[in-house]
């Protein structure tokens, strides 16, 4: 971002002209105004400054200037300047939503850790607007396959290659990576997207009714069998079946399905009439299939089969850099889901994010996504931590650093006999800060001794 401005407005000259000179050695940019309408004019959605304002100025004073500016903006941190008598009116003004408040008199440089504090909020606040404005931006495929990572551009280009065509695909890709996501993609981009997707993982049907559910049968075909059913292959005609975990699919099926790829056609069980079937294939795996029918696990020539059009996922921990986008693209599912806000997403915390190893892929990060929005995620990484699963010795660099930061509080809470007053002030922070910092690190009555 570009460096930060500062609006300074006070109607007292020698007051004004001392805060800029003590800010613009603090290298912030700042501009001064000697009346509250005038600092209106420079206030907008894409500002990337903070608001300092005295509170009683003429006609407009601070607490309505800050209004006017919310009516812009309603994210934008203000900082308003109070003498003693106007403490009451600075504190109405915090929960009206201003950011602090700094008491006459004070040093320069107390202001500065204020606005260092507040211009963090606001760096934040428009990253994640950033963010949200590139997924309202995101349409069909884009929607679908979130990601800017070069690898995610290539598949994209790839399915839409391959949407106006009938070729079966092999999709190869780690556990929770998305592969039924990217098959889904093939269909409804495809010509066939007004036909049904059938979803069978194949790793999950009883070995015992397996040819059953794929190919149907007729009544008495076998015991228990009282009647005809339609198997999910037929059921799929005219649209795509998604075969996953098909690595998992006994080796004696695995030469009937190979016969239907061949042909087209099936047999329900107990019938010798083949029935036509007007399908795409769409197969998944998480293992490398190659190596499998080298070792014989897996029929070679089904293999060779289905390896005509193949389609690798990355895994996560390939593309962190789609980690922020793809993070609150989740958030707003779960936002939808379980109809809950969706707290602040900090820089640390997506840095955090972009540390971690991810062996459970996209199905992980979103389960990380939903904890986050239903406020159980700080909850669970500190009974991680309690545990042992997550501490100072063995976590990623954010973790030894915020499990540090939580010490650095609870100790300091202790000290002061768990009074919040002399807490936050020993720390250089704001009353808001400590709360929203005791709420991110569960540090409740327990830990600080009231």
């Amino acid at each position: 971002m570009d460096k930060a401005t500062i609006l300074l407005v006070d109607d007292d000259k020698d007051m004004r002209e001392a805060l800029v000179e003590g800010l613009e050695l603090a290298d912030y940019h700042v501009v001064p105004f000697s009346r509250a309408e005038e600092a209106l004019e420079h206030i907008s959605h894409e500002f990337y400054g903070v608001l300092v304002s005295d509170i009683r100025m003429p006609k407009i004073d601070g607490f309505e200037l800050m209004k006017a500016a919310f009516e812009i903006d309603s994210a934008l941190p203000v900082v308003l300047i109070t003498g003693h008598g106007d403490v009451p009116l600075a504190v109405e003004a915090m929960r009206a939503g201003a950011y602090d408040f700094k008491e006459k008199p004070f040093p320069v440089s107390g202001l500065v850790a204020v606005i260092e504090r507040a211009l963090e909020k606001r760096r934040l606040t428009l990253e994640n607007r950033v963010l949200r404005e590139e997924l309202g931006n995101l349409s069909g495929l884009e929607e679908r396959l979130v990601g800017k990572a070069p690898a995610m551009e290539a598949l994209r280009s790839t399915v839409i290659a391959l949407s106006g065509t009938d070729a079966d695909v092999l999709i190869l890709g780690e556990t929770g990576s998305g592969k039924e996501v990217v098959a889904r993609a093939l269909h409804e981009e495809g010509q066939r997207k007004d036909g049904p997707f059938v979803a069978l993982n194949c790793g999950a049907l009883p070995a015992d009714i397996i040819e059953s559910e794929l190919f149907g049968h007729e009544k008495g075909s076998f015991t228990g069998a009282s009647g005809r059913r339609i198997g999910k292959l037929e059921h799929a005609h005219g649209g795509t079946v998604f075969l996953d975990e098909i690595e998992s699919m006994p080796l004696d099926l695995q030469v009937k399905l190979l016969r239907v790829f061949e042909t087209r056609s099936i047999e329900r069980l107990g019938s010798n009439k083949a029935i036509p079937l007007d399908l795409r294939f769409v197969a998944a795996s998480k293992e490398d299939l190659e190596a499998a029918s080298n070792e014989g696990r897996f029929r070679r020539d089904l293999f060779y089969r289905l390896n005509v059009i193949t389609l690798a996922i990355p895994p996560l921990r390939e593309r962190l850099e789609d980690i922020p986008v793809l993070f609150h693209y989740l958030t707003r599912g779960a936002r939808a889901r379980y109809r809950k806000e969706i707290p602040d997403i900090t820089r640390e915390f997506l840095a955090e994010l972009m540390q971690r190893d991810w062996p459970g892929n996209v199905r992980e990060l979103r389960n990380v996504a939903d904890r986050f929005v239903l406020g159980l995620e700080g909850q669970m990484k500190q009974q991680a931590a309690n545990s042992g699963e997550t501490n100072g010795a063995s976590g990623s660099l954010a973790e030894r650093v915020s499990a540090y930061e939580r010490d650095v509080i609870s100790t300091e809470l202790v000290r002061n006999d768990g009074k919040i007053k002399p807490t936050y002030e020993a720390l250089l922070v704001s009353r808001k800060a400590l709360y929203e910092k005791m709420k991110k690190y569960g540090l409740g009555k327990e830990d600080h001794g009231e």
